[in-house]
């Protein structure tokens, strides 16, 4: 048969007819299998099944519909019908056609139906949650004593951390459960809110030395309780039952565990009851406040916790970490010094060099004293290979991505945090702040509005979005929102964001008067706002009050002439470059500011403000070509600078008749 005749007999033989009508019929098969078999809870392995079982169907209906044909007297051979006389063939020949149409239209109804239903902000079609995904609600405490509220915290803490753990499970972090009620009504909401397939309930009471724990699994979509089991033990032997319902959960959603996820979520972290109690009742303060009053406390019990028992590596690791963030944001420096950073850092990999936790210590000492970034960063990435759904290692990796640059990956980093924490206020807003930095104001505005919708009385989210304004021009937007703080707000950053409002809008009296008024010890003794306080005096035309107030700033950055000036996130040695400047030291000053730069050449985030700094030292000594110089990169680089920023601050007010300066004010912002 030559190859005329073979398509020929294709076409009498009705195989190409065959074969359009098998491929519009399969595709309706497999829409529905895809679109409608997730939200009947059907298995996701037999929505697969089906889709293989009508690709190897496809050459199989071509072969029978060479070989074989439909005849009014059934299915014949091709020979056999051949031979047969025409009779209603002539009326069913275009039946075919309408099946094909038919099948057609509803196939591509339930694809679009699928694709834009699932486009819902702020939720997961039921196809796009993972049947091995879950969150912890808060355990009930059922105790008599209400104080015993940390013991049933603390075991909720413990179970989840030790879920987190299973890679193949999404298990969603404890700061976006913990604001649900223990037993909540609406199930199904909550889970379309976390993105999860299953919820964990529980209850914990503690009676003298007993503990009883009940558990539940619950499918969130038709509250189906999966499964359910009671714990009682003794308080000394209550260390095994996180790992016990851990496991027994991974086993319920089919979730298979390695050897080394088998053996970390099954170790007991102590054998001591007492040493266990202290560090729970520092997990339940840590993640319940986060002032500086709380970590102190929540220091004070995980040094209890490892001075009754020095080898508990989970409570060395939980100190490192909170005493490292003391000293980052510059609080009881003495108490929380590198030296003890570390000293808890070493303990914790000393006693468990395989632990995630550990890991995570080492790598907090490493960023925020060390300044080691890249060191860091390698230590947060063996911590996720332990710690596969933890948003706290994520985060930390997108911090120092940040700071090294690397703001793509920062910012995909931070994204998979907010999905494993979609109600944590830290993760957005600093997903927001990275948005903002790279000048992408719109979608910042929207992430602090997704931290509005969870805290809608958060301040410091106010004060982001004021931030954002400002660095827009937008300042009747921006005062709107500082009109939303709270009278003698206890926040500093919320203070420093509304002295800059009064800056900007260049009532600096107002501002002198702010600052100086706030009861803040935090805020009216910081360097920085000391330096601010100058800055405000001096354009209000005080200058004996500024000179000397710029004098007090300096001192308080330097407390002797010899003191060397921490190099820190709080960009100390740049502001005392500014205050210098104040003082009309303008060579002391060039010299301190260029040695800020240098010192914050690593740190991308730090070098922007660095360089803002030498950029104002340059105009406010007269070199006039290299301040432009330096702004032209600043209007270039993330964490730089606004031309919006160049028309209003007064800061620039030194470059403002140069006509180079007016032009850069003037273009298009990137």
């Amino acid at each position: 048969m030559n190859g005329r005749n073979f398509f020929a007999e294709l076409k009498r033989r009705n195989v190409y007819k065959v074969a359009v009508a098998y491929a519009v019929v399969g595709w309706l098969i497999a829409q529905v299998a895809t679109q409608i078999f997730p939200f009947l809870e059907i298995p996701n392995w037999i929505v697969r099944l089906v889709i293989v079982l009508i690709a190897i169907g496809f050459p199989i209906a071509l072969v029978i519909a060479w070989a074989f044909e439909a005849t009014p007297e059934g299915i014949k051979r091709s020979e056999v019908a051949d031979a047969m006389p025409a009779t209603a063939a002539g009326q069913k020949k275009h039946a075919w056609i309408y099946i094909v149409v038919i099948g057609a239209v509803i196939s591509v109804a339930l694809f679009f139906a699928g694709r834009y239903t699932a486009r819902g902000k702020g939720s997961a079609s039921p196809n796009e949650i993972s049947n091995k995904s879950i969150a912890v609600l808060p355990f009930e405490n059922l105790s008599r004593d209400p104080d015993n509220a940390y013991f049933a915290d603390g075991i909720q803490d413990e179970i989840l951390t030790r879920l987190s753990k299973i890679a193949t499970l999404k298990v969603i972090s404890r700061t976006s459960t913990q604001k649900y009620k223990s037993a909540p009504d609406n199930l199904r909401e909550i889970g379309k809110q976390l993105g999860v397939a299953n919820l964990l309930e529980g209850s914990v009471q503690k009676i003298a030395n007993a503990v009883h724990v009940n558990v539940q699994l619950i499918r969130a979509s038709t509250d189906e309780h999966l499964w359910a089991e009671s714990y009682n033990r003794k308080l000394d032997d209550v260390f095994g039952v996180e790992g016990e319902v851990a496991s027994a959960i991974a086993a319920q959603l089919n979730a298979k565990l390695t050897g080394a996820e088998e053996k970390a979520i099954t170790d007991k972290p102590t054998q001591n009851a007492a040493a266990y109690d202290a560090y729970l009742r520092g997990i339940a303060i840590e993640e319940s406040r986060t002032d500086d009053a709380a970590q102190q406390e929540a220091i004070a019990n995980y040094r209890t916790a490892v001075r009754l028992d020095p080898k508990f590596a989970l409570a060395w690791a939980r100190l490192a970490v909170l005493r490292s963030l003391q000293y980052f944001d510059g609080y009881n420096l003495a108490a929380n010094s590198p030296a003890s950073i570390k000293e808890a850092a070493d303990n914790a990999f000393a006693l468990q060099p395989q632990l995630g936790e550990a890991f995570v210590a080492q790598g907090v000492y490493r960023y925020r004293v060390l300044r080691d970034f890249r060191g860091a960063l390698e230590s947060y990435g063996e911590a996720l290979r332990r710690l596969p759904n933890s948003s706290l290692v994520l985060e930390q990796m997108a911090h120092v991505e940040r700071r090294l640059g690397e703001w793509d990956a920062a910012e995909k980093h931070y994204r998979s945090a907010v999905d494993l924490d979609p109600r944590n206020v830290d993760c957005l807003s600093a997903l927001a702040d990275l948005l903002a930095g790279r000048r992408d104001f719109a979608e910042a505005q929207a992430t602090w509005d997704r931290v509005l919708e969870v805290s809608p009385d958060d301040e410091a989210t106010h004060a982001n979005k004021a931030i954002a304004f400002q660095a827009e021009g937008r300042l009747d937007e921006a005062a709107r929102e500082v009109a939303k703080f709270k009278p003698n707000s206890p926040t500093v950053y919320v203070n420093v964001v509304k002295s800059l409002q009064l800056v900007f809008e260049r009532k600096f009296d107002e501002a002198i008067e702010f600052i100086q008024a706030n009861p803040l010890h935090e805020f009216a003794d910081d360097p920085r706002t000391i330096t601010g306080l100058a800055l405000n005096q001096e354009w209000a035309g005080h200058k004996e009050e500024a000179s000397a107030t710029f004098a007090r700033a300096a001192t308080a950055i330097r407390l002797t002439p010899d003191a060397v000036v921490p190099i820190d996130s709080r960009t100390l040695s740049a502001f005392l470059a500014w205050d210098y400047s104040g003082l009309g030291q303008n060579e002391k000053a060039l010299e301190q500011a260029k040695r800020a730069v240098a010192e914050y050449k690593d740190d991308a985030v730090a070098e922007g403000q660095a360089a803002l700094v030498l950029a104002v030292v340059q105009a406010r000594s007269g070199d006039i070509d290299s301040a432009l110089a330096t702004v032209s990169h600043l209007l270039e680089v993330p964490y730089g600078i606004t031309r919006a920023l160049l028309r209003l601050d007064p800061l620039w007010d030194p470059l403002r008749k140069d006509p180079r300066f007016q032009k850069l004010c003037e273009e298009k912002s990137k």
